[in-house]
């Protein structure tokens, strides 16, 4: 299987396996609820699957673990 097709199948497999704090928010931002602003979740980007991105702004929102800790990080080049 090609390097591309596994990140795919990973993504895949978690979104179908959120955890409930994932869940949580993708039910606050899912169909444009934010601004009118569009966000992906389980999304590979480059070698990385990033939990919910808005390529628009160039948001990544990632959680670490079980924490309800969030970070954002700006300056990353998304295309």
């Amino acid at each position: 299987m090609q390097k591309k097709h596994k990140f795919i199948y990973r993504a895949k497999l978690l979104r179908n396996n959120m955890t409930d704090t994932e869940r949580l928010l993708w039910s606050k931002i899912r169909n444009r609820q934010i601004y009118g602003y569009k966000f992906r979740r389980q999304s590979p980007i480059g070698r990385y699957i990033v939990d919910f991105i808005c390529y628009e702004k160039k948001i990544i929102i990632e959680f670490s673990g079980n924490q309800r800790a969030v970070w954002l990080e700006s300056g990353v080049t998304i295309k």
